[in-house]
């Protein structure tokens, strides 16, 4: 089972945003921070479990998934495969697809202090 740990951030809401992936995989850490362009905390937090599923489909197709995220609202919606949002609506549909490409996917809401792609998040901000 390859463990994942997802963060979206914004500088400002919308901002310039960051995406941070943390994976625990056979024993090795992968930290990977992804600069994104201006868009809200929450559009930030879905393209974050967008581009973990993207590492996983390129360096572990076919493990069981374990995903963690500290947003509620990105947890809820992939559990419920429900949004009302449109502009959340297509990151779902992809997410939706990516996923299905794995036997197991599992995503899990975890606090704040909790999660390990945080700092990463943060550090893809500065990094623009």
């Amino acid at each position: 089972m390859i463990n994942v740990y997802t963060d979206g951030a914004s500088s400002g809401n919308p901002g310039v945003s960051g995406a941070g992936v943390y994976i625990k995989a056979n024993g090795k850490i992968y930290e990977y921070s992804f600069p994104l362009k201006e868009m809200s905390n929450h559009e930030a937090e879905f393209h974050a479990v967008l581009k973990a599923l993207e590492i996983c489909q390129e360096n572990f197709p076919d493990a069981i998934l374990s995903f963690r995220s500290d947003s509620k609202l990105v947890v809820d919606a992939i559990e419920k495969d429900f949004t009302k949002n449109k502009t959340y609506l297509p990151l779902l549909e992809k997410i939706r697809g990516d996923s299905s490409k794995f036997p197991y996917f599992f995503i899990k809401w975890i606090p704040d202090k909790s999660n390990y792609a945080d700092k990463l998040a943060r550090k893809a901000i500065q990094m623009q």
